[in-house]
């Protein structure tokens, strides 16, 4: 029987939009984990509590859903003009491996509060009263990230009255700009890498279904809802207790991420499972929220349902949520139909617990779509700060 103690490492749990994840100092791990590679992999799979074939992660700080299966760490940035590098794991639940690929919208409103907390953005920037901008490199996608973070007496103002879909109680509001989301980053790729607005997608085993397929905030398939049997309104329950609409959904994302060139083999997408997303999009109908609030067709501009890691999620990635605003501003997506059509700076969207307001300007430029920005509001809040202890032979 393994007699090696526990190490205890610096962290702090926290919320971000409707997510939560350890954050981490990057000064503060391990030597051997202050590096990419697998002794970080292990660290953060056995932090969270993974992989675990009970897809419960109870000896771990994971939650067992997509949202909740995070982790984050923050430097001072090596980039001129920034305050934070800012790199984000998304863990699998049952699997052991830890994807990269992409980043976490929810959490960067979490990450530019915690720059704040850790004492990584220089004290002569942050206000006594006021609102601190904090200038965040994504170090996984290669893009900056603004968060405006209210600062009360010198520190992060956590509490306050926005309310946020999704979230149960109200905190105060962080606002996001996602600069330059029009790829990502990672494979240098065009907003539509196939340069269609929409394709017809082919599914094996399923057909022909028409696809969006874009590149901002994060790569994103988005398919209609009638087209592949829904109506727009699901809640998680009606998918994710379905393992034949779930293999469904996968299907549709592995061909959207060979149709966008994100992998070369449909088998590489087991080990990319954070990109790409896949989400179905409807007009506007009348529904019921997850928590039971009516949510009236005349309220939203279109429903989007989107899953993560192979679920459906409760509510919306922050970067998903990118993707949405970003396609509903150029007209002919599906998206930007199932809103109506025409030019958009902004949407209303449904999702499962709620609604969700993006904006985003996109321009024409040499044959190209551009979006210059997107901007939307997320809370964050510290749950927990300490130690994780960890097994010392874990990593």
């Amino acid at each position: 029987m393994s007699q090696v103690p526990q190490v205890k490492i610096p962290a702090t749990y926290m919320r971000g939009g409707t997510s939560k994840g350890v954050f981490f100092r990057l000064q503060d791990l391990p030597t051997s984990c202050q590096q990419p590679g697998a002794a970080r992999d292990k660290l953060f799979m056995r932090v969270i509590g993974s992989p675990d074939p009970y897809a419960a992660q109870i000896d771990g700080m994971g939650g067992a859903t997509s949202s909740t299966s995070k982790c984050v760490i923050l430097s001072k940035s090596s980039q001129p003009d920034h305050d934070v590098d800012y790199l984000y794991g998304q863990v699998s639940i049952d699997k052991a491996f830890v994807d990269w690929s992409g980043n976490c919208g929810n959490l960067s409103t979490a990450a530019g509060a915690f720059a704040i907390h850790a004492g990584l953005v220089d004290p002569a920037r942050i206000p006594q009263n006021g609102v601190c901008v904090v200038r965040i490199w994504q170090a996984n996608i290669h893009k900056t990230i603004i968060a405006h973070v209210p600062v009360s007496n010198g520190q992060v103002q956590e509490t306050g009255d926005f309310e946020l879909d999704g979230v149960t109680f109200p905190a105060a509001e962080i606002i996001l700009e996602f600069v330059d989301p029009s790829d990502d980053g990672e494979d240098g790729g065009a907003m539509f890498p196939t340069g269609n607005l929409v394709d017809e997608l082919q599914v094996p085993g399923l057909g022909t279904f028409k696809a969006t397929l874009i590149s901002a905030g994060i790569p994103t398939v988005f398919v209609e809802a009638q087209a592949i049997g829904y109506q727009g309104t699901e809640l998680r329950e009606a998918i994710n207790t379905d393992p034949q609409a779930l293999a469904r959904f996968e299907a549709i994302r592995v061909a959207g991420a060979l149709r966008m060139g994100l992998i070369k083999t449909a088998e590489e997408a087991a080990t990319r499972q954070h990109t790409p997303k896949v989400a179905f999009v409807s007009p506007p109908k009348d529904y019921l929220s997850s928590s039971g609030k009516a949510i009236k067709a005349g309220e939203i501009d279109l429903l989007v349902r989107a899953l993560s890691m192979g679920k459906l999620h409760h509510a919306m990635m922050g970067t998903a949520a990118v993707a949405i605003g970003t396609a509903a501003a150029i007209p002919g997506t599906l998206v930007n139909q199932a809103a109506g059509g025409g030019e958009r700076s902004a949407v209303r969207f449904g999702h499962p617990s709620g609604t969700l307001r993006v904006g985003a300007e996109a321009s024409l430029e040499n044959g190209q779509w551009q979006v210059k920005k997107a901007v939307m509001s997320r809370s964050a809040r510290i749950l927990m700060e300490g130690w994780v202890r960890v097994p010392g032979d874990s990593f």
